[in-house]
């Protein structure tokens, strides 16, 4: 199976967790940037309340289409009990080109509704989910689940 992992990550927790797993499958990366600045205390308040109001955002370009893939495996922070605008953007951009999806998330307490949002604006139930706290990833704990997941995923 060809898989692909798409991340977005603001403090590159998520980022972490996308490298590990694409390790665990040695697969393909693309890591999707917002064109707005999201750095500092005011950019995480404004990515909290766009994730909250369901916001879109500019991304950069996409360097990898996903149609070539058999499953695309998304990973997002949790923002405000859900998905980051980013990723949002990416799903609502590309979700026709899915064939399968897996979802995972990095968050500092729960996951709220985001892979609830993501399985929603994808159309498409997730083969399988991940649920990270930055805790756990700042201590080098994750890679257990990551395993794991990467076996439900392969």
């Amino acid at each position: 199976m060809k898989h692909l992992i798409v991340f977005y990550s603001r403090t590159k927790t998520t980022k972490k967790v996308a490298e590990a797993l694409a390790g665990e499958l040695d697969c393909d990366v693309e890591e999707i940037f917002d064109t707005k600045n999201r750095d500092g205390a005011l950019g995480f308040m404004s990515a909290g309340r766009a994730a909250m109001a369901k916001k879109l955002t500019k991304l950069k370009d996409i360097e990898i289409d996903p149609s070539g893939y058999d499953m695309v495996i998304l990973g997002t922070p949790v923002w405000a009990g859900t998905m980051s605008a980013p990723m949002r953007t990416y799903i609502k951009t590309h979700c026709d080109k899915f064939r399968k999806v897996a979802f995972f998330v990095t968050c500092n307490n729960d996951k709220g509704k985001a892979f609830q949002h993501m399985q929603d604006d994808c159309k498409n139930k997730p083969e399988a989910t991940l649920e990270l706290r930055a805790k756990e990833v700042k201590r080098n704990e994750h890679i257990a689940k990551v395993t794991e997941f990467a076996a439900k995923l392969k």
